[in-house]
């Protein structure tokens, strides 16, 4: 009688044991931090992507002469880094939202083991090239924000100030699903550290 109450407070009241308990939460967590950056990733890549300003430019053509106005436009594929920035998004809200029916679709066993460190490493992939990728375009926005007089890039980001904002805004959504991302690989190596512990 005393062995099966505490076999009974030992594995819970459903009969699962506690391993098999912070399984199903750290199952539970790496799911919604996926969704969380898929969401992100779609996010930042549409808000990028439908990016663009028309905006009538005065160009004083020399001193004696009067102002002539012309129309410019600001294009997110007009830089290689937003056009990067764009791409990694994509890549990454592609790989989040595979990684979630894998997940869903998974059983227990060796297999399910192979899948995350297969996802561990993928992961860690998606870090880095969101990483990437926000900083090739934090670097041209700064320029955009405030030139460079060195090689006398002017701001436009005082004329296209809309286009600038969508910009901040999508960089700041791929950088919290870069750090989802993160949370994952983190949530990995846990798995793995409890799973397989070291000898002392």
């Amino acid at each position: 009688m005393e062995s099966e109450s505490n076999n009974k407070v030992s594995n819970g009241l459903d009969g699962s044991t506690g391993a098999e308990c912070m399984a199903r939460r750290g199952n539970t967590c790496e799911l919604i931090l996926r969704v969380v950056a898929l969401a992100l990733t779609v996010a930042a890549a549409i808000v990028l992507g439908v990016d663009k300003q028309t905006k009538v430019v005065p160009i004083q053509i020399a001193p004696t002469l009067p102002a002539v106005n012309i129309v410019a436009q600001a294009k997110w594929h007009y830089l290689s880094a937003l056009v990067y920035a764009v791409v990694a998004n994509i890549i990454a809200s592609i790989y989040a939202a595979i990684s979630i029916v894998i997940m869903l679709g998974s059983r227990k066993g060796k297999a399910s083991i192979r899948l995350g460190q297969m996802a561990g490493v993928a992961d860690l992939l998606m870090v880095g090239l969101l990483f990437s990728a926000n900083g090739a375009a934090l670097a041209i926005g700064l320029m955009g924000y405030k030139g460079n007089s060195h090689v006398r890039w002017n701001k436009v980001c005082n004329v296209f100030d809309k286009f600038c904002d969508q910009v901040a805004v999508s960089i700041l959504l791929s950088l919290l699903a870069a750090l989802a991302f993160t949370a994952l690989v983190a949530i990995t190596l846990l798995t793995f550290h409890k799973r397989f512990p070291s000898k002392s």
